[in-house]
């Protein structure tokens, strides 16, 4: 089913773009820039985000044909409007050097295993326990916000070579991590790509 866009938000994207040329940028990151900055009213999102549009292409075809969704928290996955995620945060208990995010990862890598699409909008240390495994996944969101370990794990991301939309500061959340995803979601598939019937519900 085709999405129904609310008059609101054709005016804020026509807003924004009045505000900001985006025209410039490869689609699939002009898509994800936009949705990002949508989701925060931030113009500065343009020049903090570092994406790779050849990543998000093969991204984008992975969660296209059913890949699963993991996220780190429920604030994540309550943005995401139109899949269904695996979110392990609830099982997940701290220990000695691991902290519950970081033990949520490890469950959902056990549950969902390599080729998922992670998205990470809270916890550093998520997403710095991901890049410890051998998840192989099909793209990170890579968008943990905070002043401890947030700049850093997302350094660490980058540096990894995984496909990943990140960002340099220290902002960033679980908002604009699902708007990160929805972005995708919400662009269409390439013609005759495999899609699972429950997707587009």
């Amino acid at each position: 089913m085709e999405r129904i866009v609310h008059p609101i938000e054709q005016e804020s994207f026509r807003r924004l773009r009045s505000r900001l040329d985006t025209s410039h940028f490869a689609p699939l990151t002009r898509a994800v820039v936009e949705r990002v900055i949508h989701s925060a009213a931030d113009l500065e999102y343009a020049r903090d985000l570092v994406t790779d549009e050849e990543s998000l292409v093969r991204g984008h075809a992975a969660l296209h044909a059913g890949a699963p969704v993991v996220v780190d928290v429920e604030m994540v996955a309550a943005g995401i409007t139109r899949r269904e995620t695996v979110c392990r945060l609830k099982d997940a208990k701290s220990g000695a050097g691991l902290t519950r995010s970081a033990h949520a990862v490890r469950l959902a890598y056990e549950e969902v295993g390599p080729g998922a699409l992670w998205v990470i909008g809270c916890a550093p240390t998520a997403l710095e326990e991901l890049l410890l495994l051998d998840a192989r996944p099909a793209l990170v969101i890579g968008l943990p916000v905070g002043f401890v370990g947030a700049v850093e794990s997302k350094e660490a991301l980058r540096a990894s070579g995984l496909p990943a939309v990140s960002n340099v500061s220290e902002k960033g959340g679980s908002a604009v991590a699902s708007a990160a995803l929805n972005a995708l979601l919400y662009h269409p598939p390439a013609p005759g790509a495999g899609v699972r019937p429950e997707e587009n519900k």
